[in-house]
C-alpha cells in the first residue's frame, strides 16, 4: 500500500533549498550500467521526490531494463538536511536487501554523497556492497543527472550507473 501525498502541504523550511529535486522525474533516454563482474546493460528509471510539510522528502526511485521493460531495482527513503548547514543525509532501503546511510554536502544544485553505514539481509547475493557514493544535481537545461559509483567485496570504488531525467510533475 503506497502512503499518500499531500501535495497541500507547506514545504518546511528545512528542506527548503532541496525544493529543486520536488517533483517526478522520467529518464528521457536510457541510462547505462555497468561493473566488472555484470554485463552492461541499459535502464530506464522514475525518481519521485515528495514532502508532507515535515522537515524531511520522501524518495522513491524506480528501474526497469531497457528493452524487456522488466523491473530491475527499486530504492526508497527520506532526505535530511543539518540544520543551519548543507550536510544533507540519505536514508535508502533496497529491494536488494540492502539498507544504508549516505551523507554529503549540498552546494547550489548538485548533491555529493557517501555511504556512511551499510547493513543487509543474512543472505544478501555476494559478492556485498561495501560502499556508495551518489552525485544528483540539475543542469542548466533543467534535466536532473544521477551518476553512482560502487564497491563491492571483490572490486574498489568505481562508477556503476549514469542517467539524466526530465521532470514529469512537480509537487512543492
Amino acid at each position: 500500500m503506497a502512503c499518500p501525498v499531500n501535495h497541500t502541504a507547506e514545504l518546511n523550511p528545512a528542506i527548503l533549498h532541496l525544493d529543486w529535486l520536488l517533483g517526478t522525474w522520467e529518464s528521457d533516454e536510457p541510462g547505462e550500467g555497468c561493473f566488472p563482474t555484470i554485463k552492461p546493460f541499459r535502464y530506464t528509471e522514475t525518481l519521485t521526490f515528495s514532502h508532507v510539510g515535515q522537515p524531511v522528502i520522501n524518495f522513491m526511485f524506480n528501474a526497469f531494463h531497457a528493452e524487456t521493460k522488466k523491473p530491475l531495482h527499486r530504492e526508497c527513503g527520506f532526505i535530511r538536511m543539518q540544520p543551519g548547514s548543507n550536510r544533507v543525509a540519505f536514508i535508502i532501503a533496497q529491494n536488494s536487501g540492502l539498507v544504508e546511510i549516505e551523507e554529503g554536502e549540498l552546494t547550489q544544485q548538485q548533491l555529493n554523497l557517501q555511504s556512511q553505514a551499510m547493513a543487509r539481509i543474512s543472505f544478501a547475493r555476494e559478492p556485498h556492497v561495501q560502499k556508495i557514493s551518489r552525485v544528483i544535481q540539475l543542469r542548466p537545461d533543467g534535466r536532473l543527472e544521477q551518476t553512482v559509483s560502487m564497491a563491492t567485496d571483490n572490486q574498489p570504488l568505481m562508477q556503476h550507473l549514469h542517467i539524466t531525467y526530465r521532470r514529469q510533475a512537480s509537487f512543492t
